[in-house]
């Protein structure tokens, strides 16, 4: 009844906290990788003020915001590349006409008749 009542007023935070390293003990025997678990968990906790679940989601969000940043980068990249090939295409097709009307010209002697 105490141990009830000590989770309960507690807030659960002490005992999830133990929850982990008490399923590895449980699962694999290892009482060390438990013990390294909750030192682990510990250390977050002191440095952050979060436990590790909370530290990673929020680093998971972030990285999750960043590649959506960088796929909105790419993609704006992506279409300012094709604008500025088809600009050129346009220059070197402009280009390619005059050179060929150049040639005609010189080559039926347009040059030098009077129309």
């Amino acid at each position: 009844m105490i141990l009830v009542s000590f989770l309960f007023l507690t807030g659960f935070t002490p005992f999830i906290s133990i929850l982990g390293p008490g399923v590895t003990v449980l699962t694999s025997g290892n009482i060390y990788k438990a013990t390294a678990q909750f030192i682990i968990d510990q250390s977050i906790k002191k440095k952050t003020g979060k436990n590790s679940l909370t530290l990673v989601k929020e680093e998971l969000d972030k990285k999750k915001n960043k590649n959506e940043f960088n796929e909105e980068l790419r993609n704006l990249v992506e279409k300012r590349i094709k604008m500025t090939r088809k600009k050129l295409e346009e220059q070197e097709l402009r280009k390619l006409v005059k050179q060929r009307i150049h040639i005609t010209r010189s080559i039926i002697n347009l040059d030098n008749t009077t129309q």
